[in-house]
């Protein structure tokens, strides 16, 4: 959770409704359904965008000279930090505000074995029917940095405007898939107990609406909390736990929540638990907690010793802190793209990776055989039909087995294990849900699975 949808707050509340493909209509609402449908007839037309041409932010000249230009200027203020300035920003988030780094060791770095091909012209037919190519797909979709590995070997690597293949970009809510990671590692470890009830780790959440809820339903987002992250409410609880997290400013006077524990404090129980799939932030940040908690250890210490290290990660990469130097474990991550393939191969390889076994390979089966597709499918997520959730990991359960991170504004790790394909991509698209990605970027990639499978 992100500091792009405090950045961004502005053109949010302008822009709520997302055009999915196909004239279907999202409202970006995750703690409803991210893409669910609206009726065609309550539909207003689509917001448009300059191209990502015309928002390149080097050509723009955002944060250039010395000191910048006043209009060039970019700060830790919503009113500074709209789309465009965000095809910068996201790029640049330790420069806006304070973070913890996720070291990543002394050791050798893993190196990444190239056979380089060109795929830009791979075509497909997006979801109006209009024809393209994998490299129309990049521009449309406002992409930052792609890399694409097959067989172990990357195969192509691009990055535009402020991404380079150094400079870590902010992942969303990938970080929530690397949270669901390391705790079912833990798991693994017999150091957490899925079936065990939330208060067993936090007593403190009680008299929340985790007190009756299981890890495993936390795990699964399968918890009736009453949360929104509708920006067009004013009184939407997203709007506390980003100025508890220090996500956006607060106003002089500001008596509420100062930290995530805080703000989770607060959370009241809304239906009942597992019974549908309800895709909110405040699950990563409670099981982020659990995680912390039952390995004594803060999340980017644990991220480094039991995965950045033994990867080989070439970079550091570093979370967003609140106040009180907790991460956000809902989608405070950074990284560069090179390692977030690094982590992809490791988990397309059953966790194995730079010569050893790094996630136990039964972590990997359980999240790849997906959650409850019945209960996904109460969420009404128009552009996954089928698809599942389970261990913070978006499992589509199709022929080819893939399965995602997913972080809006057009962050993925897209895993297709039948064509022995990862891609790895940051972007920085206006339109913060998925669903105006997803119909472009899942038939290019599914398209570019199907050309190297010949």
């Amino acid at each position: 959770m992100l500091f792009e949808r405090m950045a961004a707050t502005r053109l949010l509340k302008l822009t709520v409704l997302a055009v999915c493909g196909a004239g279907t209509l999202a409202m970006y609402q995750p703690g409803q359904a991210q893409n669910a449908p609206v009726p065609p007839a309550a539909a207003p037309a689509a917001p448009s965008f300059p191209s990502a041409a015309a928002t390149d932010p080097v050509t723009a000249g955002w944060m250039q000279g010395f000191p910048p230009a006043a209009d060039k200027v970019i700060s830790f203020t919503p009113a500074s930090n709209g789309f465009p300035r965000t095809r910068w920003s996201f790029s640049h988030i330790r420069e806006l505000v304070p973070t913890a780094s996720v070291w990543h060791g002394r050791g050798p770095v893993a190196a990444l074995p190239r056979a380089e091909r060109d795929i830009g012209g791979v075509p497909f037919t997006d979801a109006d029917g209009t024809h393209r190519t994998f490299s129309d797909m990049l521009g449309l979709t406002y992409t930052d940095g792609i890399l694409v590995m097959h067989k172990g070997r990357v195969i192509y690597e691009k990055y535009f405007g402020a991404l380079d293949d150094h400079t870590p970009h902010i992942a969303m809510s990938v970080t929530k898939s690397f949270v669901g990671t390391l705790a079912a590692m833990l798991v693994a470890d017999g150091k957490i107990d899925p079936a065990a009830p939330v208060t067993r780790y936090l007593p403190e959440m009680a008299d929340t609406a985790y007190g009756d809820a299981t890890v495993r339903e936390v795990m699964d987002m399968t918890v009736g909390v009453k949360y929104s992250e509708n920006y067009a409410d004013p009184k939407a609880e997203i709007w506390d736990y980003s100025r508890a997290g220090g996500m956006m400013p607060r106003e002089p006077g500001y008596a509420g929540p100062k930290t995530f524990y805080e703000f989770l404090g607060t959370l009241k129980k809304e239906g009942e638990h597992d019974q549908a799939f309800a895709y909110k932030t405040v699950n990563a940040e409670v099981l982020a907690w659990i995680v912390k908690r039952t390995s004594g250890q803060s999340l980017a210490r644990l991220l480094s010793e039991r995965v950045w290290q033994k990867m080989g990660a070439e970079s550091d990469a570093y979370f967003m802190v609140d106040s009180v130097g907790s991460e956000s474990g809902g989608g405070g991550l950074n990284t560069t793209l090179r390692d977030l393939a690094r982590f992809g191969e490791t988990v397309r390889n059953g966790g194995r990776f730079n010569g050893q076994q790094i996630i136990p390979a039964e972590v990997v089966a359980d999240i790849r055989r997906g959650g409850d597709p019945a209960k996904f499918a109460k969420a009404g997520y128009a552009t996954l039909p089928g698809w599942s959730y389970r261990s913070m990991w978006w499992v589509s359960n199709d022929d080819h087995g893939v399965f995602e991170a997913r972080g809006i504004h057009g962050q993925r790790i897209y895993i297709d294990p039948k064509a022995e394909l990862t891609i790895v991509r940051y972007a920085s698209h206006p339109i913060a849900a998925n669903g105006a990605n997803d119909p472009v970027t899942h038939r290019a990639y599914r398209a570019l699975a199907l050309s190297l499978m010949k």
